[in-house]
């Protein structure tokens, strides 16, 4: 093994010489890689992976970000029916909100919502047909694998039929919202009641096989162990070798305001870019990273 005097943390350099070799990291070396203190070290390491995926080239898009409703049966928090403040748009209203991609070039519409409890299955079909109509180029990422199933559960059809009306009505992908962090006794801890790990993955999974790529994500930050974020990549590279239908991932950096954990700090830029560093080496088998800017700045 070559001795390199570029990292401070001499664990750095058996990974290193793993991932020149293209073999795949374990959950030990995975945690390793979040404590250790050399994060340029960890950096060099993972730009190496991305430069043998792409190449020295960086991918954008131009995303216009459209809510349908505020009205959610989930959480507390969110707005039902009968409170002051909640909102749902009509079809037309949506369609003509969306005309600001045609007009200002955008290359995709993404729209996810709480879980509502009223809207038809047909109000979902009808703003797709009618954004594939008006803008056929512009591509349609849509719902989270939590509005998926609650569209199963609602409308009494199975997920495969959810997904596969939507296909043929126009979406082209799932956004990966409602990950959160897979462990089980995190999970509950900052989203009871939300759809499990195991729901999550299956909607995708069912997803991948119908042909509609989806994205992934991870919410870190809040109460998650470095052993959680681990376990979340781990799974996520699993199911990328089951299904192959995993576009992208993307970490989203957690932020207390407004929220019941408003006492946590917020993340910082050095953590933003460990977890950017260390999803783009446990995710050796997810062709790219994606970050928001509008969560990290």
């Amino acid at each position: 093994m070559e001795n390199y005097s570029r990292f401070t943390d001499p664990k750095l350099s058996a990974i290193y010489e793993k991932v020149k070799a293209e073999q795949r990291l374990s959950f030990e070396e995975g945690v390793v890689l979040y404590e250790s203190p050399d994060i340029t070290g960890v950096g060099f390491i993972a730009n190496h992976a991305r430069e043998r995926l792409n190449g020295n080239v960086a991918y954008y898009n131009i995303n216009q970000h459209i809510d349908y409703s505020n009205v959610c049966i989930l959480h507390a928090r969110c707005h039902n029916m009968q409170t002051e403040g909640a909102w749902e748009m009509s079809v037309d209203e949506f369609l003509d909100k969306a005309m600001y991609s045609i007009e200002h070039g955008c290359t995709e519409i993404h729209s996810v919502g709480g879980l509502h409890p009223k809207l038809p299955f047909d109000y979902y079909l009808d703003i797709i047909r009618g954004l594939k109509e008006r803008m056929p180029q512009v591509h349609l990422k849509f719902f989270t694998a939590v509005e998926i199933h609650h569209f199963s559960r609602i409308f009494k059809m199975s997920m495969e039929e959810v997904l596969t009306e939507l296909r043929e009505a126009g979406l082209d992908s799932l956004p990966g919202g409602g990950a959160e962090v897979f462990a089980e006794e995190t999970r509950e801890k900052i989203c009871p009641g939300k759809l499990s790990a195991e729901g999550w993955l299956e909607v995708h999974d069912i997803a991948h096989r119908l042909g509609i790529p989806t994205n992934a994500t991870m919410l870190y930050g809040h109460l998650e162990t470095n052993a959680d974020r681990v376990d979340h990549f781990i799974r996520l590279r699993e199911q990328q070798d089951k299904s192959g239908g995993f576009a992208t991932f993307i970490p989203l950096a957690f932020h207390p305001a407004n929220t019941r954990m408003a006492y946590l700090p917020s993340t910082t830029g050095l953590t933003d870019l460990r977890n950017i560093a260390v999803a783009r080496l446990m995710l050796d088998n997810l062709p790219h990273i994606k970050v928001y800017w509008i969560m990290t700045g």
